[in-house]
């Protein structure tokens, strides 16, 4: 059974020029780039395209994994890649917009005027982040750094 569909990979295809092609259980799909991932020294094996070629899902569609329990990438974090190279508000970015300003999802929640359960939505990857959404961030955080 599948629990989080959003972050549950059914596919995942090596393609040319550091691609892969990526099914997820909810139907989303997308191809992302792994060329700027693979500058940061612990995935840099991907620019070898025999390491990259052998990327396959593991058991569970949580990981795609290129070499076993050494170069794995998490599902979840190539959604929120998938979603920022479309053009989308990933939402890692919230949680990090959160812990930059030590909020609490109540408090960001109030701050932002929305309510906890769709920071929740958001947070978790369920519902995709509006721009009025990301923007009162950046405008709440402004405020604030310029009330400090």
């Amino acid at each position: 059974m599948i629990h989080d569909p959003q972050h549950t990979l059914t596919a995942a295809k090596p393609l040319a020029d550091m691609q892969l092609a990526l099914s997820f259980a909810d139907g989303f799909e997308a191809t992302v780039s792994l060329k700027d991932w693979s500058r940061r020294k612990p995935l840099h094996a991907l620019t070898k395209p025999a390491v990259f070629r052998r990327a396959k899902l593991d058991a569970r569609g949580g990981y795609v994994v290129f070499v076993p329990d050494e170069l794995e990438l998490a599902a979840d974090n190539l959604r929120n890649l998938a979603v920022e190279q479309s053009g989308g508000i990933g939402f890692e970015r919230l949680w990090n917009w959160m812990a930059r300003n030590e909020l609490t999802q109540e408090r960001a929640a109030t701050s932002i005027g929305i309510s906890r359960r769709m920071l929740n939505y958001y947070l978790s990857g369920a519902k995709p982040i509006p721009l009025t959404v990301w923007l009162a961030c950046v405008g709440w955080e402004a405020q604030h750094k310029q009330a400090a």
